[in-house]
């Protein structure tokens, strides 16, 4: 199972033509993200990419409709905290970390995190435009 970071979903969304194809490819093999990368992706699109609020509204619908979306809840923050101290994330990573562990996923695709990296000897971060 896929878990897929923001910054994949931002380039899905059309932010880095140069990016699209591989973000498309990565995003067609389906797979989970959470409300915190709905939220990123909308305030990425707005603030960075100036969309509109109808424009944004359409992305995320498409997103949902595409990838299945899990909430955040105390039990991931929770788990989040440990992560990020354990190896030395970025709270923002470490929620993502932790809601793909949750989720029972066993690869993350982030450009953003350390590629090769299994967590918890379970998940792999995979940055899907590595060589592309």
């Amino acid at each position: 199972m896929n878990f897929i970071d923001t910054n994949v979903i931002v380039y899905f969304g059309g932010a880095e033509a140069g990016k699209f194809a591989r973000a498309a490819s990565v995003v067609n093999l389906g797979g989970i993200i959470s409300v915190q990368v709905l939220n990123e992706f909308a305030n990425v699109t707005r603030n960075k990419n100036r969309r509109s609020w109808a424009e944004i509204e359409e992305s995320v619908a498409l997103v949902r409709s595409l990838l299945d979306v899990r909430p955040l809840t105390v039990l991931t923050h929770e788990a989040a905290l440990r992560l990020a101290q354990r190896y030395n994330f970025h709270l923002y990573d470490a929620l993502i970390v932790a809601s793909a562990l949750e989720a029972g996923c066993d690869t993350l695709y982030s450009e953003d995190m350390h590629h090769g990296l299994l967590v918890e000897h379970r998940l792999t971060i995979v940055n899907p435009f590595l060589g592309a």
